[in-house]
């Protein structure tokens, strides 16, 4: 299969295959003319990358956990650690947006939003890094 085929296939842009060839994630054939060559299973690699990048895992993690799926003798345990360490920084950064969305509502209210110019969110603003 050529990258047009391949990135109809696996729903990613030519461009993001290129790059995960350029870093090893995927090493397809070159045929004669110098032109990528794609197996059935170098597509389902690209699917399995294009999934977990999906679900927020970096290109490290989508290495590692390339890695145990090829190696038939994984332990489930180290794709589950993997996995709970990314849910993990999901759930703090979910709490971070919680907060920020609570501080950034507070705001909103106080401000009356009309013709004055005395504006919580303005003196919040200004007074950022100075407490």
């Amino acid at each position: 299969m050529n990258i047009g085929n391949v990135a109809e296939r696996s729903g990613l842009p030519a461009k993001t295959i290129r790059y995960y060839e350029d870093i090893g994630l995927v090493r397809p054939a070159r045929g004669t003319n110098g032109y990528r060559d794609f197996a059935s299973y170098d597509l389902h690699k690209l699917a399995f990358v294009g999934r977990a990048r999906s679900l927020g895992f970096s290109i490290e993690e989508c290495r590692t956990l390339l890695s145990l799926y090829e190696d038939r003798d994984r332990a489930s345990a180290d794709v589950r650690a993997i996995a709970e360490r990314h849910l993990a920084r999901i759930d703090r950064k979910l709490a971070e947006l919680q907060a920020l969305s609570a501080t950034l509502r507070d705001l909103v209210v106080r401000c009356h939003g009309d013709e004055r110019p005395e504006c919580p969110i303005m003196d919040d603003l200004a007074q950022a890094g100075t407490k």
